[in-house]
């Protein structure tokens, strides 16, 4: 009865969250008609995701930052839909609330919520026919919850200090036998980065990420000796640019770069406290205007912000035990707080060199990808590439971003790390190994993407995977199948390297 009443609710009532107004309705027959058969139709019939207003130009000047604002509806066309992506900060955050597929919190609360009770001598019991409930019933219980257009605010389970490089928070006899391979490794005079490589694909302990990536991205030498002379020189060299140029963020020449990463870091993992604190937000200022003003070749690109998240966690790591989201990264010694701000720089740097075709200007490296994608899906699957076709789904309109930002905003900050353990191991992990990890994403959610018949849900689908309780388990099988992929379609055209 519970369940009953709830559903009819839903049905009758028109203003509830996520159900548009009868008289304002979006009309989905003009999604079709409005399709953009070229990249540069595409940009040139979208707007800056991040326009702002004069408001938002008043507290900039002021030195205020901006607050993110979640869009109040959807967008009415593909191309507006797409653009959406890059830049709303709903969708930024949509990995983490799931609009397509809330869950409950635990089963008891779905067990609660639909039993009948009824008084029997005096005590307050659970009637006869809800006494007797049995896995299907709750299994139907929870289709009908899924069912319900609400965005629940689910809490971020399986913290990223919780997680080793297996994904279970005790660390058993394998991961410690993992973890002295490691230590052996990175103790030798000069450690054997290939060596590193294999043992690092499969995951890296916790302890030993931050030195591993370090040596990984090629910031670091493999010879030990060398090391720290290597660390003091290259901090040294960063704060060195920021004496040298970070004053000029107010010149006229730089004023829009600043202006841009100034609004954009707010907006970065909006849900996780230690990204909001404001000497975390002037350290990613820092890093980003002093990589835009030395890589004129492309300047600063929305995106780029998610990619220094990775590094900069990995590195506070070495110094937080637990609770990496709600550190107060004040409580640091500032020569720490430097030492995290330098090496976060200096990785995001080599990290971007693999792959700055993809943000130069109208970034050609997505659009090859995104073209690769599609190749590689229709041979992969063809049924969902002939889905895609039937309702008019442009892959440049979900792949862009997955491109762009590596598969970021649509995973957990704890599953990009472990992702990017892979990445850094694999040979051009980023920028060839990435496609193959996307197509098999892709066909991840096959089912779901099957059963969308409307052009507006499968957008809504692929932009909002419902990723939130994926760990590190999750992300394995997933480098499995883009490995196996890798591999079946070795023969696959040479642009796909591109």
């Amino acid at each position: 009865m519970a369940t009953e009443n709830r559903i009819n609710f839903w049905r009758r009532n028109a203003k509830v969250p996520g159900r548009y107004p009868k008289d304002t309705k979006p009309k989905f027959n003009n999604l079709q008609t409005k399709k953009a058969s070229s990249f540069h139709e595409f940009a040139c019939s979208t707007n800056d995701a991040w326009d702002i207003d004069d408001e938002e130009d008043n507290d900039f000047l002021g030195s205020q930052p901006p607050t993110s604002s979640l869009s109040s509806g959807l967008p009415s066309t593909p191309a507006q839909i797409h653009q959406s992506q890059a830049g709303d900060s709903e969708s930024r955050v949509s990995h983490r609330l799931p609009s397509l597929s809330p869950e409950p919190q635990n089963l008891q609360d779905v067990q609660e919520e639909d039993v009948d009770y009824e008084t029997v001598n005096g005590k307050v019991v659970k009637s006869n026919s809800e006494a007797h409930l049995n896995s299907s019933s709750v299994r139907s219980t929870l289709q009908k919850q899924q069912s319900l257009p609400v965005r629940p605010i689910i809490p971020l389970v399986a913290r990223i200090s919780d997680q080793n490089s297996s994904g279970a928070p005790p660390m058993n006899v394998r991961e410690k036998s993992r973890l002295d391979k490691f230590k052996q490794l990175l103790a030798s005079p000069n450690t054997d980065l290939e060596e590193l490589r294999k043992h690092s694909w499969s995951g890296i302990p916790k302890k030993v990420r931050p030195i591993t990536w370090r040596l990984l991205s090629g910031y670091l030498p493999a010879n030990k000796d060398r090391r720290e002379l290597v660390l003091k020189r290259k901090r040294e060299e960063y704060f060195g640019f920021i004496e040298q140029y970070y004053h000029s963020r107010t010149d006229e020449h730089f004023k829009d770069t600043y202006r841009q990463i100034h609004i954009d870091i707010p907006r970065t993992n909006p849900l996780i406290p230690l990204f909001q604190q404001p000497a975390v937000q002037e350290v990613f200022e820092r890093i980003l205007f002093i990589w835009a003003i030395r890589h004129p070749a492309s300047g600063y690109v929305q995106g780029i912000n998610d990619l220094v998240t990775p590094f900069f966690v990995v590195f506070l790591s070495e110094f937080v035990m637990e609770d990496v989201e709600n550190f107060e990264m004040a409580a640091l010694p500032l020569e720490t707080q430097r030492n995290i701000e330098a090496d976060s720089f200096w990785c995001m740097s080599k990290l971007l060199d693999g792959i700055q075709d993809n943000y130069t200007f109208a970034q050609p490296g997505i659009q090859n990808k995104v073209k690769a994608l599609e190749e590689l899906v229709s041979r992969i699957d063809e049924d969902i590439h002939n889905h895609f076709k039937r309702y008019e789904v442009e892959y440049l309109q979900f792949a862009f971003r997955w491109m762009n930002n590596l598969l970021m905003r649509e995973l957990p900050l704890r599953c990009t790390i472990r992702l990017w353990d892979t990445y850094q191991a694999e040979a051009e992990g980023f920028s060839h190994f990435h496609l193959y990890v996307c197509a098999a994403f892709l066909i991840e959610w096959r089912k779901e993407i099957l059963s969308m018949v409307d052009f507006q849900g499968l957008l809504m689908l692929l932009q909002n995977v419902p990723t939130i309780h994926w760990g590190n388990e999750e992300v394995g099988l997933l480098l499995a199948e883009a490995y196996r992929l890798k591999y079946m379609f070795a023969d696959a055209p040479s642009h796909y390297k591109r």
